[in-house]
């Protein structure tokens, strides 16, 4: 029989839903709108720390169109107990309340809510809203915070321990090379093009259906249902389309809550969003201290390795990431210790962005080898190599792959390291001095218990489904390209369906687990559909495929063949029908753990990269270019790789954000972030981003995940912006430890 070509594991499929988000098909949170739906406006507070002593709302009332205004004073009533206001990954502390009472935790948190039949009518009541403070002392000062430094008593179920090996004390007192280095990262905020928005719509029979931008459907539904004792099965999440997340999205932000209070209070459909501002009153990734102590001998090979961290956190909850850990387990060294604290501040609290501990740890530990190298006069790259570990350092345990080698071999051979002079400012093009730089990446392979379904319809169409999200990492095609890889099914005949939570179990897509583990998902519930229909060819009058069992046969274009006589072949409608069968459903559940169980030894899964950087800073004015980069990436087997070449891009171009343009700036006085908009909070634009070069390379892991896939949402960020700042310093001879770099630190 004739076959047509398949578009499977390893093409270049492009996006499935592509056509839909570029048509405008594609409908995001704040695009529905129900019948006789009230919009919602916040009103933001004023003070950083307090109480509310009084709200006049009488002239707010007073604008037409105005339906009521929801306040502390006259909210619905919600549960009592802290952890019913818990979602899964909220830290350890009292989760943020909206509207729960008087008292003023951060500068913007929500104070009041106004409800109308118009947008506008919303909005200019909220101008209206007289709130009256009494103040207390704040303290939104990071580097005061850090004084008063804590380690949270309470386990954190996701953050690991550093764990000692030697004497790295008495190792540095002996060494001959010794560099010691105090490096800090800005606040940065997810600044995503869709804001926060919930379009609640209330059902006649008391079903709620809530269209939320959340990473994570049924966490928001577990939430929504604890917090306001409503069964979670009248309670619907939708969140098929997302315009971005990096992180802002994981835990159920205060406009689904603030949504939901109204919706239930007026027992109307409500839609609440954030203006961009507000975006700005929420999570953001943490400020952050680190102190790098290396100690080597006079070759280079590193002796002892002490990382100390502090990072910020609210006053309710103490946020942690993984910061320490990274260099500790990437370099091999005999005596290393690592050691991390929180800094309580009156702001909301801080959460994961791209790379959460990664993104930041490995990057100022990066600076830090750099430093080393040249005190060890040695190449940064062949520094790199010489320490190089094949093992995970800190754990003492393998790695189930890691072609980080390679990478720096392709990557170098790529960006024509060899050429590199070894001193800094010594090459110059024209009025700009070119500097050279390298990093590290390296970020977990994860893997996270998942739920998918498959339907097969009598005529050939294919649907998979999981209550996943796809955050915009081509979640909907990973899906697509397993199951026509796995059945045989054109991409066309295929429709992937998630962002529902009534659909089969997902965990909160983040953490780069989404095409790993629901792939695996998806792949065994095809798996399970390809069982049932060779049971079914089994009932097809003549027997064409005799008693072949399933390794005995392949699925093409719809049919059944015999892998040793492809004449004989079955096609799937006729083995439906001769069993009577309009469709086959099959749901299966992925789990973590190493596949296969090949080994019982505890293995570490990781992903790695190799950064390369070239900048061109103009000498006097101090304006930096970044004009190449080339990231090797090492992440297992690629199911594509465009899609997966857009993740390693849109990764780099958010890591040369955080070396050069990403900073939220704390007006102390106030309490406030001042920069809270898009003119003044930089993002790369198009004129920052030059050259950006993606090399995948060859790894192959049977053991991390079922399908040999390593995450890629995230390793493109971790580590270049380090390569950006080591560039900096080859161009320039100036050691600038503070992120992001920006023409005053360069001039000073």
């Amino acid at each position: 029989m004739a076959t047509t070509a398949r578009i499977g594991i390893g093409s270049p499929l492009s996006r499935v839903d592509g056509i839909a988000k570029v048509t405008g098909q594609a409908r995001y949170a704040a695009e529905h709108k129900p019948k006789d739906m009230l919009y919602g406006f916040i009103v933001s507070g004023a003070i950083a720390k307090g109480r509310i002593t009084g709200i006049d709302d009488r002239k707010a009332r007073g604008v037409p169109g105005v339906v009521e205004i929801v306040t502390h004073e006259n909210r619905p009533r919600t549960a009592w107990l802290d952890r019913s206001h818990q979602d899964q990954l909220g830290p350890p502390g009292s989760t943020f309340r909206p509207l729960y009472d008087d008292k003023i935790l951060f500068s913007g948190q929500p104070v009041a809510l106004v409800l109308a039949d118009t947008f506008e009518a919303a909005r200019h009541a909220a101008t209206l809203v007289n709130v009256a403070y009494e103040a207390e002392a704040h303290n939104t000062d990071f580097d005061k915070a850090v004084a008063e430094r804590y380690m949270p008593s309470k386990k954190r179920d996701n953050y690991i321990a550093p764990k000692k090996r030697g004497d790295p004390e008495k190792a540095l007192a002996k060494a001959p090379l010794k560099v010691e280095s105090q490096f800090h990262l800005a606040v940065e905020h997810h600044n995503p093009m869709e804001m926060h928005a919930t379009t609640i719509e209330w059902m006649d029979d008391g079903s709620i259906t809530v269209h939320d931008k959340t990473q994570g459907s049924q966490n928001t539904q577990a939430y929504l249902s604890s917090a306001f004792g409503i069964s979670a099965s009248k309670i619907r999440v939708l969140n098929p389309y997302i315009g971005g997340g990096f992180g802002s999205g994981l835990r159920p932000q205060y406009h689904v809550y603030l949504a939901m209070l109204a919706a239930t209070m007026m027992e109307r459909s409500v839609r609440v969003v954030m203006t961009r501002q507000q975006m700005f009153t929420h999570v953001h990734r943490p400020a952050a201290e680190q102190r790098v102590t290396l100690g080597a001998e006079m070759d280079g090979r590193l002796t002892a390795i002490v990382n100390e961290a502090t990072t910020s956190t609210s006053r309710y909850e103490d946020n942690m990431e993984n910061v320490v850990t990274w260099g500790l387990m990437n370099y091999a060294c005999p005596n290393a210790s690592g050691d991390y604290a929180v800094a309580a501040m009156d702001t909301a609290t801080s959460g994961d962005m791209r790379a959460p501990g990664a993104a930041t740890g490995m990057t100022l530990f990066e600076m830090a080898i750099d430093e080393m190298a040249e005190a060890a006069r040695l190449d940064p790259l062949a520094f790199r190599l010489l320490n190089y570990s094949e093992d995970d350092a800190m754990n003492g345990t393998p790695f189930t792959s890691k072609a980080l080698r390679e990478a720096f071999a392709e990557g170098a051979e790529a960006f024509g390291w060899a050429e590199r002079k070894a001193e800094p400012r010594q090459m110059r093009e024209g009025r700009e001095l070119v500097g050279w730089g390298v990093a590290t990446g390296m970020w977990d392979a994860l893997f996270s218990k998942t739920s998918a379904g498959a339907k097969l319809s009598a005529n050939g169409d294919l649907e998979v489904s999981s209550a996943g999200s796809d955050i915009g990492t081509g979640t909907y095609t990973v899906m697509t390209q397993i199951a026509t890889d796995t059945l045989g099914l054109s991409p066309e005949r295929i429709t992937a369906r998630l962002g529902d939570s009534d659909l089969p179990t997902s965990p909160v897509e983040g953490g780069s687990w989404g095409a790993a583990s629901t792939g695996a998902a998806v792949q065994m519930a095809c798996q399970s559909i390809a069982a049932k229909l060779l049971k079914a060819a089994g009932k097809v009058d003549g027997k064409p495929l005799g008693s072949a069992g399933i390794d005995d046969v392949e699925f093409v274009d719809g049919h059944i063949v015999s892998k040793t006589n492809p004449a004989a072949s079955v096609s799937f409608t006729d083995a439906m029908r001769a069993a009577g069968l309009n469709s086959i459903e099959a749901e299966e559940t992925a789990t973590g753990g190493i596949s296969g169980m090949i080994s019982q030894m505890r293995k570490s899964r990781n992903t790695h990269s190799a950064i390369f950087a070239e900048v061109k800073v103009d000498e006097e004015l101090g304006v930096v270019r970044v004009t190449r980069i080339v990231c090797a990436v090492a992440a297992g087997r690629i199911i594509n790789p465009k899609t997966a070449r857009s993740q390693i891009l849109g990764g780099v171009v958010m890591g040369i954000g955080m070396a050069l343009h990403e900073e939220t700036m704390m007006d102390t006085k106030l309490g406030r972030f001042m920069n809270h908009n898009l003119a003044e909070y930089h993002v790369p634009a198009n004129a920052d981003i030059d050259a950006i070069d993606v090399i995948f390379v060859d790894e192959p892991d049977p053991e991390v995940t079922p399908l040999g896939v390593k995450g890629l949402g995230e390793i493109g960020i971790v580590g270049t912006a380090g390569a950006v700042a080591n560039a900096i310093w080859h161009a320039t001879g100036k050691r600038v430890r503070s992120l992001p770099i920006t023409i005053d630190k360069l001039q000073d």
